[in-house]
């Protein structure tokens, strides 16, 4: 018998099989909508997913100031920071955020949902978030990646 075919593959950068997928953010909710993209930045859908490698695809998300909360959210939810010297945080509410930076909320929710080392920080490194309808990746040809029928 073949001891090959017993063996475990383990994808790697370099036989991965990554993919430009394009998502459009449009009356979803925003963590139920980040989990999603999460999954396919870390590539858990793919059956040749590999834990320590990155093996998930690209991710462009269009119309990133149309995204949608529940309940109170949009004036209770805080997003806190500290600038490092004593008595610095600071505090921005999501609909402050949204004013000045639509992009932010979709990127925080989904950055949160990496994991926290450099695997992380280069899955992060995958995503590309627009505000709008126009992004500046049609060169990579995307395909058009439908959520409501991803689990």
């Amino acid at each position: 018998m073949d001891t090959l075919s017993y063996k475990t593959v383990s994808a790697n950068k370099s036989t991965a099989d990554k993919q430009w997928l394009l998502i459009d953010a449009e009356g979803e909710i925003l963590g139920r909508f980040a989990s999603k993209v999460a999954k396919l930045l870390r590539g858990k859908h793919k059956p040749s997913f590999t834990p320590h490698a990155d093996c998930g695809d690209n991710v462009i998300v269009i119309n990133a100031e149309k995204i949608q909360m529940t309940g109170n959210k949009w004036d209770e939810k805080k997003y806190l920071r500290y600038t490092g010297y004593p008595g610095g945080q600071r505090t921005t509410t999501v609909k402050q955020l949204l004013d000045k930076d639509p992009a932010r909320i979709v990127e925080k929710a989904i950055k949160g949902m990496l994991p926290k080392n450099r695997l992380g920080a280069e899955l992060f490194r995958n995503l590309k978030v627009n505000v709008g309808s126009e992004h500046g990746q049609e060169a990579q040809k995307p395909t058009v990646f439908n959520l409501k029928d991803f689990k």
